[in-house]
């Protein structure tokens, strides 16, 4: 991997970690969800005249992305509703690379070194442990919160591999993303209308700057891993992806106010550990 793929992959962690709080942050996160698809699809549009029209070759990975991406909002939401960023985050982010990599070796051929392979679980690894002791009650772990992370890690594997075959098929990376972003936007406002249309509608007229924010974060983090999935094997973004726990976790502890454990430093050298090895494999 380049040294420029490399170092953009980590930038767009960080933007992940940023707009994945603003879900946390003050509004119900059905409603910030909401919020934040819609501000990407904003910040899609502008670019739009620019990219053009995605190709044919692409389409049936871009609608499948969108059904993906559907499951994946709809579960982190649950995920945030009921559990702590620093627990939710972690496991949803951290099961996924392991899922990624075997369905890319099994489904897209791609192989990796053993150093890559141990990259990826010393990453892996680290992301779980800054989960460890991380709910409300930190002595009862909060079973539907976790079920509803490991089934937003599924999700993460299914569109990381759907997106990172959808851009290599597309004649350009940078129009399979904003296309992406419009039609996530498209599935998620009928969703949250459905789901809470009372509470919804108020908070895009008073929120909006705050979805507009998120909006430009995503399209920066997404986009920047789709166009690396195209320079670098998918299963070795997707991972360097999860370094957004680091970030999480920061945000967490300054932000949120939660705990900031002696289990979580170590977790950390064990993230930064992987990111080694994984940039030398």
């Amino acid at each position: 991997m380049e040294n420029v793929v490399f170092l953009a992959v980590l930038f767009a962690a960080a933007c992940h970690a940023g707009w994945n709080a603003l879900i946390k942050v003050g509004l119900d996160p059905l409603c910030t969800t909401t919020l934040i698809s819609i501000g990407s699809a904003v910040v899609a549009l502008v670019i739009v005249p620019f990219v053009g029209l995605p190709t044919l070759a692409a389409m049936p990975w871009l609608i499948s992305s969108v059904a993906v991406h559907l499951f994946y909002f709809a579960s982190l939401i649950e995920s945030y509703r009921t559990g702590d960023l620093s627990q939710v985050y972690p496991i949803a982010r951290g099961a996924a690379p392991l899922m990624t990599a075997t369905a890319t070796t099994i489904f897209v051929d791609e192989r990796l070194s053993l150093v890559g392979w141990s990259g990826i679980f010393a990453l892996v690894v680290g992301v779980l442990l800054l989960s460890a002791r991380g709910g409300r009650d930190l002595a009862v772990v909060d079973r539907r919160a976790v079920g509803f992370a490991l089934f937003t890690a599924i999700t993460i594997c299914a569109y990381s591999v759907v997106d990172g075959i959808g851009a290599r098929a597309s004649a350009d990376p940078n129009t399979y993303s904003v296309w992406l972003f419009v039609g996530i936007a498209l599935v998620m406002v009928p969703y949250a209308l459905y789901r809470d249309g009372r509470d919804v509608v108020p908070a895009m007229r008073l929120y909006w700057r705050r979805g507009l924010a998120g909006g430009a974060l995503q399209v920066l983090s997404y986009g920047i891993a789709i166009w690396a999935m195209t320079a670098s094997p998918i299963a070795i973004v997707a991972a360097l992806r999860e370094t957004s726990v680091l970030f999480g976790a920061a945000i967490a502890v300054v932000v949120l106010k939660e705990p900031l454990l002696t289990i979580r430093i170590v977790a950390a050298c064990m993230i930064l550990c992987g990111l080694i090895l994984i940039r030398v494999q």
